[in-house]
């Protein structure tokens, strides 16, 4: 089964099983499943952990270490530095204001080296979130608008959407639970690899909502399959409907568009953290940030294509 393939040197298995769990566990309908599809993405953490930390923890490693260097080199600075200030002390007061000067300067200095190599550190996070999310995406399993009527059909359009965004809260807050009650025994260290793991899983469930409700609503991106999983990356990421303006849709590196979403996906690794509280307070965490956090973005979504569906076709772009 897929379920039990190993995980890849670098791991590029990761966004594939992500994104099948996650779209399994948004259309399960029964609570023990949930939980069950749930419960994979800490043992996928587990199984992937030394390729995921490589790249996970390849920029804040660097980072830390550079921090460290930093503080080393601030420290090697302040010990002559003091001498200096305490024999100036001895002999003369001039002597002594030249250390502390050394002192400051060498602080100085270090604060910066370590400030930047911190920040380095994060946008390789970031980039790494980035680069597996756009690689995610068009594995991700949408329902078109016929098989979501031919599952449900009876519902309107507007309950149609309200089951979409229920079912993804209730994915996201099985996804927290599972990772926070993992995250809970104290031997396992895979903490940053359920992070990064559970970040993506969460971001592949509202991608699934964000397309399906755009299906509901009649306003699927155009293009290919894959062309218009990325124009629904960019929604998650502006948290709109789609809009694709005359020059497409720009996610290349270092576009405005791509650094959005590096900064919305280190926002969403920062929810994610909460999740790994102490003990299972991280769990109930979890289940209610995930939750809250889902349905929110699924209702700022919905209001956006309501109101565009409202103002009519020329709206739609």
């Amino acid at each position: 089964m897929s379920a039990e393939k190993p995980e890849s040197a670098d791991g590029q298995l990761i966004p594939e099983r992500v994104a099948e769990i996650a779209g399994q566990l948004s259309e399960a309908q029964d609570e023990s499943r949930r939980r069950r599809l749930a419960r994979q993405i800490p043992q996928l953490a587990g199984r992937s952990s030394q390729a995921t930390l490589q790249g996970l923890q390849s920029g804040t490693t660097r980072a830390w270490q550079s921090v460290q260097s930093g503080s080393g080199a601030v420290g090697r600075r302040l010990r002559p530095a003091r001498d200096v200030a305490a024999k100036g002390a001895a002999s003369s007061r001039d002597a002594a204001i030249r250390g502390a000067q050394v002192t400051g300067e060498a602080a100085r200095r270090g604060a910066q080296a370590g400030g930047s190599a911190t920040w380095r550190g994060v946008r390789a996070s970031g980039q790494w979130l980035t680069t597996r999310t756009l690689e995610m995406a068009p594995r991700i399993p949408v329902r078109s608008l016929a098989t979501l009527q031919a599952q449900y059909p009876d519902r309107s359009t507007e309950e149609l959407a309200d089951g979409l965004i229920s079912g993804a809260a209730r994915a996201s807050a099985g996804v927290g639970t599972a990772v926070g009650a993992a995250a809970a025994v104290p031997f396992i260290p895979t903490a940053p690899v359920e992070l990064g793991v559970e970040t993506l899983a969460l971001v592949a469930i509202e991608l699934k909502l964000v397309a399906e409700l755009h299906e509901v609503y009649g306003m699927p991106a155009p293009g290919s399959g894959p062309q218009r999983m990325l124009a629904y990356t960019g929604s998650w990421a502006q948290r709109r409907g789609v809009r694709i303006t005359s020059g497409g849709l720009a996610l290349a590196v270092g576009s405005p568009l791509r650094r959005q979403l590096e900064r919305r996906l280190l926002a969403k690794a920062g929810q994610s953290a909460l999740a790994l509280a102490p003990l299972l307070a991280g769990a109930a965490a979890g289940a209610y940030i995930d939750h809250h956090e889902t349905r929110k973005l699924g209702n700022l979504i919905r209001e956006d294509l309501r109101k565009r569906a409202a103002d009519g076709p020329a709206a739609v772009r």
